[in-house]
This record gives structure tokens, sequence and C-alpha cells, in this order.
């Protein structure tokens, strides 16, 4: 007995060395982590002054292509596998995939995109400092910032000797602000590449804090609602003949989406168009037009063309079930059809693996002095890339890109950027955490 007693202790006290050193070297890498980014933010910073300067309008292609480029040459002296795309068949310029395949660990997707909502016709087309800290430019929160943290992370792992072990995929999408279209020609490598992943990190903004993140985005889908009614003399409105013409249907139905869905919890419908009279002609585009009526002449004609936003596929289907049966009741004398369009981004829904990774990166905020980090209310959070993942990878957050901005898609745009460095450390870490989980 005493002999397996012994023998029990010597393996236990070389399993405690074992793990001793394990430890050791974690922390060792971690400490080097960090001090790269602190060696790199400088360069970054001015990476990132540079990308705002060029203007990247989603419609601008050469704008778009020539800050992926930028991206492309950092990216290849990482030594990842790198290749702007062609978006031809999708009317857009095309995204920036990069990739690194080095390991058996988690397959990790990072998601960025290129594009900015300021065209070339914007007067917003540089970057200017408010202070020492607070850069007002166009795209520096949305998303340029975001880019130049995934770059500052990818240096830190690689001066880390961890870069080359992990299994990465890159892609900075060329028409997140504006999609292309056909959508799933626009979209298809991102969900390939979320097919490919097991994990999704997104780098747009959250809601500009710093202790936030998200765990779940809200979709984005259209719809239109076509009202007719019997065209007549206003004399005879209401009568059983004429019934009550369309813009009192449509009244109607607007009025019941109202009361029937407002207090959904994270679901809104936007009737952001509506024309109406005896005779319609709306622009191609369906974003204005013409309309002909007169106060002694009942309705017959109403277009109305609104958004849809849901926090979850069920939720979607459920609104658009309540929508149409509202839809369907109709005032006497009036017939209305509701169209709904495709997703044109799908809702990110939280899930048990989101949440875990969220647990996951804030304790990687916590163990670096920058605090706990919580959910965002996806009230607050809009439709993005990342919602193209859901379904195909165990986890997802979004929100690790630039914080401490507001006015995203405004002239006020702006960007802490004392929090790149506190971005890209905890993004590295975390990664080279899941890599040794």
């Amino acid at each position: 007995m005493k002999i397996k007693s012994s023998i029990a202790l010597i393996i236990f006290t070389i399993f405690m060395g074992v793990q001793t050193k394990v430890v050791a070297q974690k922390v060792k890498t971690e400490r080097t982590i960090v001090k790269s980014v602190d060696k790199h933010t400088d360069a970054s910073l001015e990476l990132l002054k540079k990308v705002v300067n060029i203007n990247s309008g989603t419609m601008n292609f050469d704008g778009v292509r020539q800050v992926g480029a930028i991206f492309k040459e950092e990216l290849d002296n990482l030594g990842f596998s790198t290749t702007m795309t062609s978006g031809e068949a999708y009317g857009r310029a095309g995204h920036l995939m990069a990739t690194m395949e080095g390991g058996k660990g988690p397959k990790f997707l990072l998601i960025g995109h290129l594009d900015t909502v300021f065209e070339l016709d914007s007067p917003f087309q540089e970057y200017k400092m408010l202070n020492d800290s607070i850069m007002n430019g166009p795209g520096v929160a949305d998303m340029k910032g975001g880019d130049v943290i995934i770059i500052l992370a990818m240096k830190a792992l690689k001066d880390a000797g961890v870069l080359d072990k992990m299994n990465i995929k890159i892609i900075m999408t060329g028409d997140e602000e504006k999609s292309g279209d056909p959508i799933e020609l626009s979209k298809k490598d991102l969900i390939d590449g979320a097919k490919w992943a097991d994990i999704a990190l997104g780098f747009e903004n959250a809601d500009g804090r710093p202790e936030t993140i998200v765990t779940s985005r809200r979709g984005s889908s259209d719809w239109e609602l076509k009202v007719k009614g019997n065209p007549a003399h206003s004399s005879q409105i209401f009568t059983r003949e004429i019934g009550v013409g369309a813009i009192y249907e449509v009244s109607r139905i607007l009025n019941a989406f109202y009361n029937q869905l407002s207090k959904e919890e994270n679901l809104t419908f936007n009737p952001g168009f509506i024309i109406g009279g005896t005779s319609l002609t709306p622009n191609e585009a369906l974003t204005g037009g013409e309309a002909f009526g007169k106060s002694n002449v009942v309705a017959e004609h109403v277009i109305v063309r609104g958004d849809l936003r849901a926090v979850s596929p069920d939720q979607l289907q459920k609104a658009r079930d309540i929508m149409s049966q509202i839809v369907s009741d109709n005032y006497p004398g009036t017939s209305a059809e509701i169209i709904f369009g495709s997703d044109s981004y799908p809702p990110l829904a939280n899930t048990q693996g989101n949440t875990a990774l969220l647990e996951k990166y804030s304790k990687v905020s916590q163990d670096l002095g920058f605090g706990k980090v919580m959910a965002v209310n996806p009230r607050n959070a809009g439709a993005a890339d990342i919602s193209f993942t859901s379904g195909h990878v165990d986890m997802a957050i979004d929100g690790l890109g630039m914080t401490g901005g507001k006015d995203d898609h405004t002239v006020n745009e702006t960007g802490n950027l004392n929090n790149v460095s506190v971005q890209a450390k905890r993004t590295a870490v975390l990664m080279y955490r899941l890599l040794t989980e």
C-alpha cells in the first residue's frame, strides 16, 4: 500500500509540475500579446488615419478596392493568404478575403467591411481630431476602426508565436452598407466562411460603449402594401356600392399594425414611404413618385413601403402572419395585398453559445483590467454582416471594433482612439484562450 501511495504521489507531483509550467507559459504568452499591442498601436492609428481619408463609399468601387489593397498588404505581411474578390456579379467592388490555416484548434471567422455610407458627393471626406483622442471622420467607427483592430490583434498573435497555429478566415466585405444584388451572391463568401467556422467575431462598434458587446442583432426585411378602392365622386363615399376608398383602408391597416404589434419586445415595423390618390406613378426605385387626386374624388390606390426588424426567425414569422391577417380583413369596397421581401439581413438570435462566448470575453476583459462586459440590448444594435453566420457557427459575438464613438452614418461620426489598443488586446487574448482550451 505504501508503494502504491508513493507512486500516486510521484505522479500527482509530476502532473502538478506540468500544469504549473503550462499556466506559466499561458501567462507569458498573454503578456507578450499585450506588449505587442502597445508596441504597434501608434502605427495602427496612423493606418487608421490613412484609410479614413480614402473615400470608400459603397458605390465608389475604386475607393473600396484601394482600402482593401492597403489592408491586404498588412495581412500579406503577417503570413495570410489573401485575395480581393470581384463583385461584378452583384454590382459591387468585391470583398477582401484572408486565410490562415495552421492548426487543429477552433476555426475563427473575423468579419469587417471596407465600405462606408459616405459617397464621393458627400461633404464629409477627411478626418479631424476633436481633441487628443477623439477622431471625427467618415467611417472611423463604422468600421475602419474595427478593421484596424483586427490587424493589430493579428500582429500581437504573430509576435506571441501563436498566429500560425490558428485557423482563421478574415472577410472584409465591400458592400455592408449597401448590399449587392442578388444578395445570395453578395453574401455567398460570408456564408461559406460561416459554414467553415466554429466561432464568428464581428468588429462593428456595438452601441459605442466599451463595456458592451453584441450577442443578438435584429434582422431587417422589407414589405410593400398595395391597397385599392372604388373611385367615385366623394359624395358617394361610405355607400354600399362605393365603400370607403383606399386611403381609409390603408389607415385602418397601419393603425391595426400599431395596436397589435407595437408592444412586442424587440420588434419594429416602420412605414417609411406612402403615396396615394386617384392615380399613382412611383419611381423605379420606389423611393418617391407622383400621385394625382382631388378632394372630391374617392381615392383608388395607395402604396406603402416599410421595413420589419425582428430578433429571431420565429418572431419575424409571427409578425408577418399577424400583418397578413390584418391586411385581409378589409373595409367595405376595398382590397389590400402585403408583399414581404426577402430578408436583406437575417436575425442573429441569441444562443447559449453566444452567451458563453460573451462570458469568456468578459473574463478576458476583467483579467486585463478593463472591466466587465455585458450584452447590448438588441434594440440598440442594427443589422450587420455577422447576422449571416446565424445557424452556421457554434458561437458568435459582434461589437469588438471601435468603441467610444457616436453618430454613425452622419458627419458627426467619431471614434475614441484610446480604445483601439483595448479592443485589440481583448480580441487577441480571447482568441489565444480559445485556442488553448
